[in-house]
């Protein structure tokens, strides 16, 4: 009997901030699976065009740089995206800004909490509109062989038409001390997951949350890397260690596979653990 393998043979996927870290991973993931990609980037132009080639250039990977600060360029992003592949079946939102420095709310600056406010939210609300409008302009996402096709329905017997999933943290869920300003962006991402699968999924468009929790990206390095920090961040996680950015991006690709047809408006923690323990 032939093995279960996860499959988006004929998608077309957009995968934000894919030039490093946990994006990079899901890009390359993606495409492994099948999918044709998008992904965006804002400085890692070198790390970018590396990465499209490592996934077989152009034709099949497509990097595009894009700042994303404001709805209207989030909608950007995605007109590109539709204009490189001709479509849109799955969105990945993970571009994000973590200020690395501890900012105690009575010291943070109104220019840092704009800023954050800006990229993980602001943009997120482009995308997400530009997304859904495509997503139902063109109809049901397209099938493929080797069983992409299978389960094409969604669990109230719609067909499917897209997937959307959005990169939360558990600092969405649990707070952040010093970091306000990404906790509150993370938890309102959460909200907008369920908000979205009660609006979306009886329109055939799944939306779900997967969470993060400390993972060795660049974003993260300082604190990591930090001898205190670093001991006191790996004692706060149940399995021991950070995680790899891997290992976050294989629940992003299932969730956005026919295995995972009847999965709306869950928040998937994948942080070893820790959400649980703080």
């Amino acid at each position: 009997m032939a093995g279960v393998e996860l499959r988006l043979d004929g998608r077309v996927a957009l995968v934000t901030g894919g030039s490093r870290g946990i994006g990079a991973e899901t890009v390359r993931l993606f495409v492994q699976a099948g999918a044709r990609v998008v992904f965006s980037y804002r400085q890692a132009r070198e790390q970018a065009h590396a990465l499209m080639a490592e996934c077989g250039g152009p034709a099949v990977c497509v990097a595009v740089e894009q700042e994303l600060s404001t709805p209207a360029e989030g909608r950007a992003l995605v007109r590109t995206a539709v204009e490189a592949f001709g479509r849109l079946d799955a969105l990945v939102v993970n571009h994000g800004v973590w200020p690395a420095e501890d900012a105690p709310i009575e010291l943070m600056s109104e220019e840092q909490w704009r800023r954050t406010m800006a990229v993980n939210l602001d943009s997120v609300f482009g995308l997400v509109q530009a997304a859904v409008a495509q997503m139902e302009l063109q109809g049901p996402a397209a099938t493929g062989g080797d069983g992409a096709g299978a389960g094409n329905e969604t669990g109230s017997g719609n067909e499917l038409v897209g997937h959307i999933v959005l990169i939360s943290s558990t600092a969405g869920q649990r707070g952040e001390a010093g970091h306000a300003d990404y906790a509150v962006t993370k938890g309102a991402l959460i909200s907008l997951t369920k908000s979205l699968s009660s609006e979306l999924a009886p329109r055939g468009i799944l939306v779900n949350c997967v969470a993060p929790g400390w993972v060795a990206t660049e974003m993260s390095a300082a604190a990591l890397d930090d001898p205190e920090m670093g001991l006191r961040i790996a004692a706060g996680i149940p399995v021991g260690r950070v995680g790899r950015a891997r290992e976050i991006a294989g629940p992003v690709l299932f969730l956005c596979t026919p295995l995972a047809g009847f999965i709306s408006g869950e928040v998937v923690n994948v942080n070893g653990g820790a959400v649980l323990a703080g």
